[in-house]
């Protein structure tokens, strides 16, 4: 084991990331954190114990920490690494009796809340529709309601789990370690259950903590649409009709209350709102048209007006212009046909298109600028493409209402809505994307200069210019991805229609988590699929320039449709090849994230190693994934080791790719990840000896599949030449702290990615 230190609130780990090592906390703490919750891990704790693959949490040092790392892949390091071990046998064992109760004291307090919390909100609204009746009060609608259901739970824990290691820490640990320790097998055995049974139970705390996070603003939030502002509306109505407003306040202060113990809002919204209610002058409400009420029922009721004249109005449209667009609209959808390929048809779909990009532009230019201006319906549009009730039905209308939100869940650190992708543009947190002449917006602009469309002092005004920039990835990036991610290119337009919702928005949402999920399976499969040569240099210390391995993981940008298709849009960002690529997705989507996933990855696979080996990249010299494959599918006709029969499965592949290599060589990395890897063959000998050596399994798939003859040869020659680099790395390594260099995170990054 080698002891590492970390000063108060770095972070050890942060959750996705896969895991490189389990550490032993020898001094100082740690805080395991969720979303919400948190663990305190002290002495003698182990981080990745929990985890499998990636990090299901973030690790961060509560204090200055010393922790000893080592490396466990499985049961057998496990083994190896405790054998002999009496004091290090007692302390795992231990740690993982103990953490494991940690982790199900903690589940089973996020448990009662949940519950709790659904049964309070279905009590409380039951509550406002009686005080309605009774006042003989109008009730406003409520269209969150419609939608709240109860948790389902997909990772749950069992009671006799709970009843179980509750009764071994409060009654028998001591009794029930000793007993353990005697027996490789039994010390192994206890350690790999309880981490397989805390990964469950910590999957499941994130369930409840996403449930409560996504639910919450049905109580309380900084929009005033919730059950708080429901009873404010109705204690002024009661007021008005000379009643006292007691009932309706003590509801207001229950909901105030349970907000407060659930923690999982900002308590200063709980205590502003409650104090905007102590404040109101509820003794003069008479003389006044009853403000708060029609705010209220502007949020509530607001899908049954004019949405799409809301939209134009917002985007500053004049009534003639937007009466204009209106009539296009209606025309649009009182087609009998609205697929139909008639050029009449077609012209509309064209035209509508255009319109809706510079819809979108206006809409999106003064949201960015004021986003408390942001109505529901305005969000609809901006992350959905919906633009009329008319267009999507009442039913999805209000999934989509209700989904809008929270549209946090669609957002993380490499995933973004198109307009979380806009506002980055706008603020210049990222760069424009390429459009179709592989030109970015100041390659654009000093393309322009040079052809004499502008001059100096017009380039210089631009260069900065973030409206600008704005427009530009609207109308390359957006306009052309959005297309083809909807997969349907002849019949396209980007408005939001309800031939396109053929489920309903929950099951379609296409969810960071669930991008996240699809993300994570290829790269347990593919470990090297996102790693990239990067420079190192610390002349100080002897290291000029050396390559080690980086993962650079993709920007995801979802695009406003309900689609069909990915795109890898970008293999890298700009002009340096450790930036991310960008792939597209759908935000709606009623097919296979996995697919969708492998199919863009083998798709970034191919165009990464292009980008790598430049105008080489089909030569036959060089031993790459491009050029290996390119010479394959040329010259397949004349290769002795494939069978006729194999070389006419080649041929019809060639035809339906229309002689796309790359194309081909996507639906062969499909079968490979998803059915080489598990020992099914889909494959001929040479497209699996190439992929076995430039998309190579993780190791622990590699010991599985080398036990057949077919995998055995260029597994072998793969796993020789990591060796290799590994002992040649070490080496380096070894002088560099010598010479009194320190091996940085991105040091060890390197190291663990030839030990993969």
């Amino acid at each position: 084991m080698e002891l590492v230190k970390f000063q108060r609130g770095q972070t050890i780990a942060k959750r996705n990331d896969m895991v490189q090592h389990w550490y032993l906390i020898q001094e100082g703490s740690v805080t395991q954190k969720f979303e919400v919750s948190e663990v305190s891990l002290g002495k003698n704790a182990l981080i990745g114990i929990l985890e499998k693959d990636m990090y299901l949490c973030d690790y961060i040092a509560t204090e200055d920490t010393v922790l000893a790392e080592f490396t466990c892949d499985g049961a057998e390091d496990l083994k190896k690494l405790l054998s002999g071990q009496e004091k290090l046998r007692g302390i795992f064992l231990r740690a993982a009796v103990e953490q494991r109760q940690q982790m199900l004291k903690l589940y089973a307090e996020l448990n009662s809340k949940t519950r709790q919390f659904h049964m309070f909100v279905e009590t409380v609204f039951n509550d406002y529709k009686n005080l309605c009746l009774k006042y003989k009060v109008e009730q406003l609608s409520f269209l969150r309601m419609e939608l709240f259901h109860p948790l389902e739970m997909q990772h749950k824990a069992e009671e006799w789990e709970v009843n179980n290691s509750a009764s071994i820490v409060h009654n028998y640990l001591q009794e029930y370690l000793q007993l353990m320790e005697k027996d490789d097998s039994m010390t192994v055995g206890v350690i790999m259950e309880a981490s397989f049974q805390m990964r469950r139970f910590t999957q499941g705390v994130w369930e409840m903590e996403n449930y409560l996070t996504y639910n919450k603003d049905i109580l309380l939030n900084d929009m005033q649409s919730d059950l708080f502002q429901l009873f404010f509306d109705l204690a002024i109505k009661i007021k008005l009709k000379k009643f006292d407003i007691e009932p309706a306040a003590k509801e207001i202060q229950l909901i105030a209350k349970v907000a407060d113990k659930l923690g999982v809002y900002n308590p200063r919204t709980v205590i502003r709102r409650l104090k905007e209610f102590k404040e109101y002058d509820f003794e003069n409400v008479g003389n006044e048209n009853a403000t708060g009420s029609a705010v209220v029922r502007k949020e509530m009721d607001i899908l049954t007006e004019d949405c799409l004249g809301h939209i134009l109005e917002y985007a500053g449209y004049n009534d003639d212009d937007a009466l204009v667009i209106c009539n296009q609209i209606h025309e649009y959808q009182e087609l009998p046909d609205m697929t139909s390929m008639d050029k009449e048809v077609y012209g509309l779909r064209k035209k509508l298109t255009s319109l809706y990009y510079e819809i979108y532009q206006k809409v999106f230019l003064r949201a960015v600028k004021d986003e408390s201006t942001l109505t529901p319906v305005l969000e609809m549009f901006l992350h959905f493409g919906f633009m009329d009730l008319s267009l999507v039905g009442e039913e999805r209308a209000k999934e989509l209402y209700d989904t809008v939100a929270h549209m946090d869940i669609c957002h993380s650190e490499h995933i973004y809505t198109i307009y979380e992708w806009l506002k980055a543009i706008y603020h210049g947190e990222k760069e424009t994307s390429k459009n179709d002449l592989e030109m970015d917006y100041q390659v654009y602009l000093a393309d322009l200069l040079k052809t004499g469309k502008l001059n100096q002092q017009q380039y210089e005004m631009l260069q900065n210019n973030r409206e600008k920039m704005v427009e530009f990835e609207i109308k390359n990036m957006f306009a052309s991805c959005n297309k083809l991610t909807y997969g349907k290119i002849t019949t396209f337009t980007p408005i939001l229609c309800k031939q396109d919702l053929i489920n309903s928005v929950d099951k379609m949402l296409v969810t960071a988590e669930r991008l996240e999920l699809a993300m994570n399976e290829v790269r347990k499969v593919d470990y090297s699929v996102f790693y990239r040569e990067v420079m190192f240099s610390d002349v100080e210390h002897g290291i000029n320039c050396e390559r080690i391995m980086k993962e650079v993981l993709p920007d995801i940008i979802l695009m406003p449709n309900a689609g069909s298709r990915v795109a890898m849009w970008q293999e890298i960002s700009g002009l340096r090849s450790n930036t991310p690529g960008r792939f597209m997705f759908p935000i709606l989507t009623a097919m296979d994230l996995d697919d969708m996933m492998l199919e863009v990855v083998g798709r970034f696979r191919w165009e990464m190693c292009r980008r790598v080996e430049g105008v080489r990249w089909n030569d036959v010299r060089e031993h790459s994934l491009t050029a290996e494959y390119c010479t394959y599918l040329q010259f397949y006709r004349k290769n002795r080791d494939l069978s006729a029969e194999v070389k006419e499965k080649i041929k019809g592949a060639l035809v339906r790719a229309k002689n796309n290599f790359r194309e081909v060589f996507v639906r062969d990395y499909i079968n490979w990840m998803k059915f080489e890897s598990k020992g099914s063959f889909r494959l001929n000998k040479v497209t699996r000896e190439i992929l076995s050596i430039h998309c190579p399994f993780v190791k622990a798939i590699r010991n599985e599949l080398s036990a057949n003859p077919i995998y055995q040869g260029t597994i072998t020659q793969f796993e020789s030449e990591v060796a290799k680099k590994l002992q040649r790395f070490t080496g380096v390594y070894d002088k560099y702290e010598k010479a009194g260099g320190t091996i940085t995170a991105e040091l060890k990054e390197n190291l663990k990615f030839y030990q993969m």
